[in-house]
């Protein structure tokens, strides 16, 4: 697929839910700056929010008071992250206590990246679980969640093929994962060619796509290519000439991210998962572009009509 498919659809904002990803803060900006987010997408009503581990399991007790200020001071359903870097299977068990007791019932269940980072290698903990389905196995014993894990359109970068990659979604399907979440991809092609392939393997939970709006178009492409996510040779046409240019490039990055989602929902979707890098006014005017609305915003669509 050369570019997105855009058509004048109706409105879809009633057939179309979305779920936001943010990170942990470090420093006390960081903090204020996600909260701000936060304020600004909560209207949205997104089905939930994710909050982050970062590489190693490193942000644990930030990602830990983050979800503790989402129960306590807004009506968003968080889900916390929850990897198996860097720990025993029993103290991975005590953060799943810790998190249930704080009233948290959504988890996303993954491997993590190794402290290192992406691309490092990968070596379980001696005592801990060795991968994201014994995970989902270990939240099933603890209580009745729901759970998201990842999937990976055009395979996990340290997979050697894409029967390995789909056998390891199957078997977190049938230990009893919710949803499948989708690394971010920039060709939706590659997405429906994926799910079919899901399909044939016998794995029915939703697959939802990860989608990454572009604040930095020279930052994505490099984490594209560590991730092994391809990056179409239309997409840098697009964004050609606006390194310096960074409120064109928002504009840019909107609608095509728009476009995206919109060609999605005539495939079929209904669900998406935005990664926002704790940043409101991209994810914000791409649910607008989608039909998406605050109550208030609704409210003033009405009075204009009437």
């Amino acid at each position: 697929m050369s570019q997105f498919r855009f058509s004048r659809l109706p409105d879809i904002g009633d057939r179309v839910r979305v779920s936001f990803e943010f990170f942990p803060p470090k420093t006390d900006e960081m903090e204020a700056r996600l909260w701000e987010t936060v304020t600004r997408l909560a209207p949205l009503s997104p089905s939930f929010i994710s909050v982050t581990y970062g590489a190693g399991g490193s942000t644990r007790g930030r990602t830990a008071r983050t979800v503790a200020r989402i129960l306590g001071e807004t009506g968003l359903a968080p889900a916390a992250h929850l990897t198996c870097i860097d720990a025993t299977r029993g103290e991975v068990d005590e953060v799943i206590r810790e998190f249930a007791a704080m009233g948290v019932k959504r988890f996303v269940a993954l491997r993590g990246d190794p402290a290192a980072g992406v691309g490092a290698a990968y070596r379980p903990h001696p005592g801990g679980y060795s991968n994201a389905a014994e995970l989902v196995t270990a939240l099933g014993r603890a209580g009745d969640f729901d759970i998201s894990v990842s999937a990976y359109p055009e395979k996990h970068p340290e997979s050697s093929d894409f029967a390995t990659d789909i056998d390891m979604l199957k078997r977190k399907a049938d230990n009893g994962a919710t949803r499948a979440i989708t690394q971010f991809f920039f060709d939706n092609d590659l997405y429906e060619r994926y799910v079919e392939r899901v399909r044939r393997a016998g794995i029915y939970i939703p697959i939802v796509p990860g989608i990454l709006p572009i604040h930095n178009f020279k930052q994505v492409t490099n984490f594209a290519s560590r991730c092994g996510a391809h990056m179409p040779a239309w997409l840098a046409e697009r964004f050609a000439g606006l390194d310096d240019d960074p409120q064109t490039h928002a504009l840019v990055a909107a609608a095509v991210a728009a476009e995206q989602v919109l060609d999605l929902v005539e495939r079929g979707v209904g669900d998406f998962h935005f990664y926002t890098l704790n940043r409101a006014d991209l994810a914000f005017a791409i649910c607008h572009m989608i039909g998406i609305r605050t109550p208030l915003q609704q409210q003033a669509a009405r009075v204009a009509a009437a």
